[in-house]
This record gives C-alpha cells, structure tokens and sequence, in this order.
C-alpha cells in the first residue's frame, strides 16, 4: 500500500505541475512562448473574463485541485505534523507562482497561493476528521483507491478532449 500511496503522490504532483505551469496543454513549447508575466497582490481582484462575464472558475478549481496534495501528505507523511504540512504547502505554492514570474508562463496571483493554500487546508482537515471515525489503514485505502479511479477518469477525459 505504502508503494501505491507514494506512486499516487507522485503522478498527482506531476499533473498538479502540469496543470499550474502548462494548463494540461501537451505542447509545452506554446506555452513557454506566451510570455505574459503579471503580478497581482490584491487577493481576488484579478478574476477571469469569459464572454464578457466575471468568472472565479480558476480560484475554484485551484481550491479544488489542492485538496487532494492535502489529503494525499497526510497519507503519505504520517509522522509529520499537521502546521508542517500546511507550510509545504504554502510553500509549494508560493515557489509555482515565483516559477511563474520568473520565467513569465502565467499570472503570479496572490489569490492562487490563497486558494491552493486553502485546499490544500480542507485536505489535511478532511483527513483528520475522518481519521477520527476510521482506523488509518482503512481510510488510506479509500483515500488511494478513490485517488486512482479519479486519476483513470481524468485521463479518460483528459483523452477523450484530446481526441475531438
């Protein structure tokens, strides 16, 4: 189980880096030659504009996609406290959003470190909470085995928007 957890750690790392730098693009070369370097210190002043329509869908999906670094830490990394987690977390974050500046392949947000931050944060207290009603083994395997389903399915997905 333990060799299972950590290959999920590592595939969903992979593609939590994939989505913050590349926007799951496979041509990564694109991206690089966008160029749009910006830099927003007023949290959740910067929302998307689609269709003439204010969208906070990033910030969603960034809250979204974070919880499962959270919940995936816990199951990994047993013996590390809960206030380290969280700041590797926050640290990670703020590190994707310099990358970013740094080499101009996105907006640098303080509402993504926000927003991952507290992800991230629902994932480490999802975890204890349910720890609290299930023994750990159980809950890690229904925390990897779900893991794994939603990763066939977003590659599913991920295949079938390729594809068309």
């Amino acid at each position: 189980m333990k060799i299972l957890s950590r290959t999920l750690l590592f595939l969903y790392f992979f593609i939590l880096i994939w989505v913050l730098f590349f926007k799951l693009r496979f041509n990564i070369s694109s991206t690089l030659d966008e160029h749009r370097r910006s830099l927003n210190f007023v949290p959740f002043a910067a929302p998307t504009i689609i269709n003439g329509e204010v969208s906070y869908g990033e910030a969603v999906w960034n809250f979204l996609f974070f919880i499962p670094f959270g919940m995936l830490l816990s199951v990994n990394f047993k013996r590390i406290r809960f206030l380290p987690k969280l700041l590797l977390m926050v640290a990670f974050s703020f590190v994707v959003e310099m990358i970013q500046y740094v080499f101009a392949i996105g907006a640098t947000d303080i509402t993504d470190l926000i927003t991952n931050t507290a992800g991230g944060l629902l994932g480490l207290i999802l975890y204890n909470l349910l720890n609290r009603f299930i023994e750990d083994k159980i809950l890690d395997k229904i925390i990897v085995y779900s893991g794994i389903v939603l990763l066939a399915l977003f590659f599913i997905m991920r295949m079938r928007i390729t594809l068309r």
